[in-house]
């Protein structure tokens, strides 16, 4: 029966670092945090007659600004609040 147990119990830990790996806000912070520096990126070496175009505002640099702090809001989020591992049922 000892050896049912350790099993169980490292199944239970293995489920919880990989429920941990694939957390919605890691993947979701990950990527927005990723495609503001891309976009930001862009706002920065922006040309004169794309600023014309959209009227002087440089939208891609105030996009890749907002999504950069989104992205750090979602990873901040994740190391404040990391996922609990669920509690282990009673055997019987």
């Amino acid at each position: 029966m000892s050896e049912l147990h350790r099993e169980v119990s490292e199944l239970e830990r293995k489920s919880a670092s990989a429920a941990r790996l694939f957390d919605i806000r890691r993947i979701i912070g990950g990527l927005f945090t990723l495609y503001g520096v891309i976009v930001g990126g862009a706002g920065v070496f922006v040309s004169d007659a794309d600023l014309k175009k959209a009227q002087g505002v440089n939208i891609n640099l105030w996009t890749g600004v907002g999504m950069l702090v989104l992205g750090l809001v979602f990873l901040t989020w994740l190391k404040l609040r990391p996922l609990a591992p669920p509690d282990a049922p009673e055997a019987p």
